[in-house]
């Protein structure tokens, strides 16, 4: 079956330790379910995984992909959740301290049929398409989670969204507005600013400037380059949750002063539980609200969709179709 894999590690060029060609047919073990990909998105995981960050050497060759839709072999049309956890393990499962995504231990999503536990799919509603289904299982779980689980806001209350343009950002961005929260976001780049208020941010600063109020909560994935930033346009007793560091994870200062004196909380967050995915399809399906995609491309011009991603130059989700 077609395939787009990690051959090897490339730290500083990852885009040349991908291939995209034939891999083994994936065979589903007692308890686990094949399910023929109709569409799967690209994540910063995957470009990490080719710098051999979470990704072991004796895993290689490694199917890329956490996300998937398609049909299972019932002809259901269903969404995959990627979060492994032990069989053993009871109740959230990004708890588990033995879970794993898809790509990491187990093959992932970025083929024509990838194989998980039986309790990882879940039905797809009807009013999205297979690509915007696609988009969900990782940047649209994680910003769920980060809003409604993790945050501790209610409506009416003042989100800052850091880096708008990323998957997570631009589905933080929507959801927060069909939440009734006000929605600021930031970029460096003027057309980014510009999207993120058509898609639903009150309004949209330049990376780093001063705002108008501090807010009730930051929801950080840039790490390094905003951290700063982050804590200083939070409230007293504010939070900051943070879901990924793709600047980096080594800010100049930590502020724990600032932190401690202005009784801020950081709070961490990581993909999300079956119940949560579940959540975010009523909530797309009861709202309307959908996925916003950046571009769409067939499996085998995956290198493409990879270079976009490792450019920076991508507004919402790259899709892959199979």
């Amino acid at each position: 079956m077609l395939a787009a894999y990690a051959a090897r590690f490339a730290p500083e060029d990852p885009i040349s330790a991908l291939e995209v060609g034939e891999r083994p047919e994936p065979v589903a073990p007692e308890g686990w379910v094949t399910v023929d990909v109709k569409a799967t998105a690209l994540n910063h995981h995957d470009l990490w995984s080719l710098k051999g960050v979470g990704l072991s050497e004796d895993k290689l060759p490694m199917i890329l992909g956490c996300d998937a839709a398609g049909f299972d072999a019932d002809g259901n049309e269903v969404v995959v959740h990627a979060v492994i956890s032990d069989p053993a393990w009871k109740g959230d499962e990004t708890l588990d301290p033995r879970r794993s995504l898809l790509s990491e231990r187990f093959q992932g999503t970025l083929a024509e049929k990838v194989v998980v536990p039986a309790q990882n799919v879940i039905a797809k509603p009807a009013g999205l398409s297979f690509e915007e289904a696609a988009c969900l299982p990782t940047a649209w779980l994680t910003a769920y989670r980060m809003l409604f689980t993790q945050s501790g806001l209610k409506p009416g209350d003042t989100v800052l969204v850091q880096g708008a343009g990323g998957g997570v950002a631009t589905a933080l961005i929507t959801l927060a507005r069909a939440a009734g929260y006000r929605v600021w976001a930031t970029s460096r780049d003027e057309a980014k600013r510009a999207k993120a208020i058509e898609i639903g941010a009150h309004d949209a600063f330049e990376s780093g400037a001063r705002l108008p109020d501090r807010v009730d909560a930051v929801m950080e994935t840039v790490g390094q380059a905003t951290w700063s930033h982050s804590l200083k346009s939070l409230r007293p007793g504010g939070t900051v949750v943070i879901s990924g560091a793709t600047s980096g994870q080594a800010p100049k200062s930590a502020e724990l002063n600032r932190i401690f004196f202005l009784q801020m909380r950081i709070q961490g967050s990581t993909m999300g539980t079956r119940q949560e995915l579940a959540g975010l399809l009523s909530f797309l399906a009861n709202t309307g609200i959908k996925p916003h995609i950046d571009s769409v491309m067939p499996l085998k011009d995956a290198r493409d969709g990879f270079a976009r991603m490792n450019e920076g130059d991508v507004f919402g989700k790259v899709i892959f179709t199979v």
